[in-house]
């Protein structure tokens, strides 16, 4: 371990330490997130899913930053979708355990807020993280792999970031062997199912920070898909 990876674990612990050592911080947080879920969503994607692409490029290239990485456009975009995964997440929370109900299972959406553990709840759970990531994430994955290209055509700047969007261009030039191969076809039955899962088992307010805490696993994805690109 290098003193720069020190450097950036010692940042983060100081960063999110008040949590953890102030009690009150921690009390003004679960405050604002239960009144404000969407803002929060924004923030917290925006800052832990990012934080996982500058992990995801330390492996990709040993650094932390690049000339042309654009780190605010990237936390500009992971805040606009962490909105999307907010309301993804209200979406199949509330109309998969509906679904199940309908084809006759004893299932509600007040299933998942159910505080013991139950084999009904492990179920939805699962249907639930099944559905999102079957029909939800492909297209997320996409339009975030777009803008990532976006990201790095415009050089990383701000001002290339608000320019259009060339949308048929980088969806032909997507490297869908990669994205089919890999993104879709391993990361979402052997991770993302699974932790989604997991993700639906928790408390209500807690899902949207344990899934930004997952947006870091996809930096690391992301720099693996970046590296088989290359490779093919």
């Amino acid at each position: 371990m290098k003193k720069k990876d020190l450097l950036f674990i010692f940042i983060c612990a100081l960063f999110f330490a008040p949590f953890f050592v102030f009690p009150e911080i921690l009390k003004i947080y679960n405050d604002f997130n239960i009144s404000n879920g969407m803002i929060m969503s924004f923030i917290k994607f925006g800052i832990l899913a990012t934080l996982g692409e500058v992990i995801g490029l330390r492996i990709k290239t040993g650094n932390y930053y690049e000339k042309g990485f654009g780190v605010i456009p990237r936390a500009i975009v992971w805040g606009i979708l962490g909105l999307g995964i907010k309301m993804a997440f209200v979406i199949f929370g509330v109309g998969t355990p509906a679904f199940l109900g309908y084809m006759g299972l004893n299932v509600s959406p007040n299933t998942l807020k159910e505080v013991d553990f139950t084999l009904i709840k492990l179920i939805t759970a699962f249907s639930v993280s099944v559905t999102m990531n079957i029909i939800f994430a492909p297209i997320f994955m996409t339009l975030h792999r777009i803008t990532d290209m976006h990201i790095a055509a415009t050089g990383g700047t701000i001002k290339g970031f608000f320019s259009p969007i060339r949308f048929e261009y980088y969806f032909v030039n997507l490297n869908w062997k990669v994205q089919w191969n890999f993104v879709f076809l391993k990361t979402i039955p052997l991770f993302w199912i699974p932790a989604h899962t997991i993700t639906f088992l928790l408390p209500e307010n807690h899902r949207v920070l344990f899934a930004a805490v997952l947006g870091i696993f996809l930096g690391v994805f992301l720099a693996i898909a970046s590296i088989k690109g290359k490779k093919q």
